[in-house]
């Protein structure tokens, strides 16, 4: 099938991704664009990974302040460069993320913020719910392995599932938006205040 210039530039449109990527993909796919989208973000997901290492050294900081002006967010949100950090995704991408926070109040952004003494405090109260409830010794620490993998998906931020989509984790938005941006996005500090805490 020939690949035209049109069908190259509807996938260009639809993708964000530039013309020889989007050529191939057609070519991939026998000029099937929808085959051509999933094609190109297979593709950018897999390089997205390969882009984590690099410096992100501009961005946007992002607000939402929740109808009734009780709960309120500030994020920074991290990308490489100012042109992509004013595109309308990355754009999107911050909002969404502060929105994600004031609803699912992560207490930090990855396991590498939790420090020290917290981490203790939740094993201490782990394992002493476990001899309560009963169980063997020789098995708490499996127990307490286990109840910390929830307490990570539960308070980091990264590893939320995301409010608008349960199918996917903060992380996996983040990668889905590299593989369309074509940058590494990384995200920096956040506040979250609400009335009466």
């Amino acid at each position: 099938m020939e690949i035209t210039a049109d069908m190259v530039k509807n996938l260009r449109q639809k993708s964000g991704v530039g013309i020889m990527e989007c050529k191939q993909a057609l070519k991939e796919t026998g000029g099937d664009i929808e085959e051509a989208i999933t094609f190109l973000r297979k593709k950018g997901l897999a390089n997205a990974d390969k882009k984590a290492d690099r410096e992100t050294g501009d961005g946007a900081i992002g607000s939402y302040i929740h109808p009734g002006s009780k709960i309120g967010v500030l994020a920074k949100v991290h990308c490489e460069t100012d042109f992509v950090a004013n595109t309308p995704d990355f754009q999107q991408l911050v909002k969404d993320i502060c929105m994600h926070i004031a609803a699912a109040k992560p207490r930090f952004v990855s396991r590498d913020d939790v420090n020290e003494e917290a981490l203790n405090k939740e094993r201490e109260i782990f394992a002493a719910q476990a001899r309560e409830s009963g169980k063997p010794e020789k098995i708490i620490d499996k127990i307490v392995s286990g109840k910390m993998e929830k307490f990570y998906e539960e308070n980091c931020l990264l590893e939320q599932r995301f409010v608008k989509d349960t199918d996917s984790t903060i992380q996996e938005l983040i990668k889905q938006q590299i593989a369309v941006l074509g940058e590494n996005i990384t995200i920096g500090t956040f506040s979250r205040l609400e009335i009466g805490r």
